[in-house]
């Protein structure tokens, strides 16, 4: 499955737009990254437990984003994003999104 940022694919001809797809995932730092992320913020700088939790929020956004262009039998998905947002203090929504496509190799 390709998955791109831009709007085509080089070498490709997009034969058919099927439909927004997307991979939503809600998460919480937890008590234990929490409590160091909290400990360490207060000297400011890189918290890398929570970097951690974004990083795994976005890997799952995307694994799902690819599976719900897998069910619809899609060879793309174009113009993906990223966007994120405080569902409540320490949850955090991430959802990657894109469009899905059919590809013909350009001859």
């Amino acid at each position: 499955m390709i998955i791109t940022t831009g709007n085509d694919v080089a070498g490709y001809e997009i034969v058919e737009y099927l439909k927004v797809v997307r991979g939503i995932v809600v998460r919480a730092t937890g008590i234990g990254r929490g409590f160091v992320g909290g400990l360490r913020s207060i000297a400011g700088g890189n918290i890398p437990e929570y970097v951690d939790v974004c990083e795994e929020a976005r890997q799952q956004a995307y694994d799902l984003l690819v599976r719900h262009a897998s069910e619809c039998r899609a060879d793309a998905v174009i113009a993906m994003r990223y966007d994120a947002t405080e569902f409540m203090p320490g949850t955090t929504e991430v959802l990657a999104y894109g469009t899905a496509v059919k590809l013909r190799k350009k001859e």
